[in-house]
């Protein structure tokens, strides 16, 4: 597998977390895999997928993220297809003469496409190497994601029982992966969890003031640079854009109130072009592979942690360093409440879970210490104090709440570790409600004893507990708050709780980070080159009608001028230069980069 890696792809060696799920797919058996955006996901079946002979099925969401892969694969020498509803009869039907042939090794296809009765029965008759399911968190109502048509998905192993299967995602928490192990894999796989931290994503929230006002301020030291800002409206995309375009910035918009053709457009627009920032609804994102983001703007608060985590790890796909800025308010609160509310096609199970899903980013919010370890704490991950985030780089006055902590943890366990977060505020400050009395709280030593703080107070305490992992909130079930381990030393006075008093209640200064230049490490001389190289790179991808990445991604430029090959074999060393990618551009970069 490690000529496929180097001959096909053009890598050295595999990246952390790929080798070992590689391994159990050519053995034969299933594999779950979570890894980070910008990770590697697509290597974990596309080598495999290339060892011996055999089709291999990949299961994807949307039409534009097949086709980029597909065009990336192509480049590479890889015959890969798609069909879709994209396709004329006649090429759909020269496609399923190249699969019976055995011409093509990887078909993509979307869930509603592959489950169709005619379509399995075709690939019955085929040798099936590997089915691989990408953006896999879609298949979980548990998630904040869940597609129905990707819940019919859970059948594949009746119809190719000995054929392993793949199921890939960047996100999803524990309840999410639970269910997605029970329905696709009834328990019979190998889960891989590569941690969920992109590093070189700077995290920060700030409280909302006026948020034009601070989205222009915020991108006023990124000229140039390529950036998404999320609304949660239509109206608000067009308004973010105007507002954009009028201080000097080339700004598209994109939401669903728009015709398809002038949103394809602005999309290759900004998948194309290197600077262009996008002011776009949640209806944009999950089709986009755009490695040189610099930054996802959220004007308003997302709906969970899952959908926060998926949207702002579509900055920094290269490695480079990039932004996550989220601005914060009360109404945000009230609107996202609202929404949950307002979802017919929820039940109350459903509802439940989301208005705890939202619960939970509203501790990320207000969060008294580093947001990546709130952030990764929720998924089930843990990290040092990062010192890229806004706390961590400007920390914020906190107040000793050991006292309050230690109320809060024994009402928990003094009810039995089940209730949820407003029967737990209700006997802080003593309230006479029924339920109260139903159970006999009123009781309780600790009924009344936090009377001090008001109900809002207890709730952005109770969160910020959550945020620092003092109390585990049960998404899964009916919200119930427990005690973690890390909660019982802090009962026992063994460790310490500082919190911050809700910052809405004062208008804080609006402190930014910097924006930071990716790296380059190269003189005044090799920017040059560097600069030659990419405009070679735009022309070429302009030929060909694709994006600019696919050609060679920034790390294999920099890595052509750093190492400067002159012969084809010293191109061969370049990161990521495989051997269909020599003999396509290998002349063309050479000449370039000795001229």
């Amino acid at each position: 597998m490690h000529s496929v890696l180097k001959d096909i792809f053009g890598y050295d060696q595999f990246r952390p977390g790929q080798e070992q799920p590689i391994q159990c797919l050519l053995n034969g058996q299933n594999v779950f895999c979570v890894m980070p955006t910008g990770a590697g996901k697509s290597m974990i079946y596309q080598v495999p997928a290339l060892i011996g002979e055999g089709l291999t099925i990949v299961v994807s969401p949307l039409i534009a993220l097949m086709q980029d892969q597909i065009s990336a694969l192509q480049i590479l020498g890889v015959a890969a297809e798609t069909l879709n509803s994209t396709k004329t009869p006649q090429e759909s039907q020269q496609i399923w003469q190249d699969i019976r042939s055995g011409h093509i090794r990887i078909l993509y296809m979307a869930p509603e496409r592959l489950m169709l009765d005619g379509t399995l029965e075709a690939l019955k008759r085929l040798p099936i190497k590997l089915v691989a399911i990408d953006e896999a968190h879609c298949i979980s109502q548990w998630g904040s994601s869940f597609r129905p048509e990707y819940e019919m998905l859970m059948d594949l192993k009746q119809h190719f029982p000995d054929v392993p299967i793949a199921a890939l995602t960047a996100s999803a928490d524990e309840a999410t992966r639970n269910d997605i192990i029970a329905k696709l894999f009834a328990g019979n796989v190998n889960t891989f969890i590569s941690g969920f931290d992109r590093p070189n994503i700077s995290l920060s929230v700030e409280p909302k003031t006026s948020w034009k006002q601070q989205l222009i301020n915020f991108v006023k030291d990124r000229k140039g640079q390529s950036g998404i800002v999320y609304c949660l409206s239509r109206k608000k995309t067009e308004a973010a854009a105007q507002a954009l375009n009028q201080v000097g910035f080339t700004a598209l918009a994109y939401h669903a109130g728009m015709d398809k053709h002038t949103r394809e457009r602005n999309q290759t627009k900004f998948v194309k072009d290197p600077s262009i920032i996008m002011a776009a609804t949640i209806a944009f994102g999950m089709g986009i592979d755009k490695p040189d983001v610099r930054f996802v703007f959220h004007t308003d608060m997302p709906s969970s942690m899952e959908t926060y985590y998926q949207e702002f790890g579509r900055a920094g796909r290269d490695g480079d360093p990039a932004d996550a800025y989220m601005l914060y308010g009360l109404d945000d609160i009230r609107m996202r409440r609202l929404f949950i509310t307002q979802d017919a096609n929820s039940d109350s199970d459903q509802l439940r879970r989301e208005h705890k899903r939202l619960d939970a980013l509203i501790g990320y919010c207000e969060a008294p210490t580093c947001r990546r370890q709130t952030l990764l704490a929720y998924f089930s991950d843990d990290s040092d104090p990062c010192g890229n985030c806004d706390i961590c780089l400007n920390p914020v006055e906190l107040q000793d709440g050991k006292i309050e902590g230690q109320m809060a943890l024994s009402a928990i366990v003094r009810t039995g570790q089940r209730f949820g977060q407003s029967h737990i505020i209700d006997i802080l400050v003593g309230a006479n409600t029924a339920r109260i009395r139903q159970f006999g709280h009123d009781q309780l030593p600790t009924w009344g004893v936090g009377k001090a703080h008001t109900k809002p107070q207890w709730r952005s305490i109770l969160r910020q507990l959550v945020a620092a992992g003092f109390v585990h909130l049960d998404v899964a079930e009916f919200g119930g708050l427990s005690v973690t381990a890390k909660g019982k030393t802090l009962l026992k006075g063994e460790e310490n709780f500082a919190y911050r008093p809700s910052r809405l209640q004062t208008q804080a200064q609006s402190r930014t980070r910097k924006a930071l230049e990716p790296e380059t490490d190269l003189d005044p001389h090799q920017t040059e080159v560097l600069g030659r190289l990419k405009t070679l790179r735009s022309s070429l991808a302009a030929k060909r009608s694709v994006p600019a990445y696919i050609i060679f991604s920034n790390k294999s430029l920099r890595d052509m001028v750093l190492k400067a090959p002159q012969t084809m074999n010293d191109f061969a060393n370049v990161h990521g230069v495989g051997q269909a990618k020599i003999k396509l551009f290998g002349e063309m970069f050479l000449t370039e980069l000795n001229t």
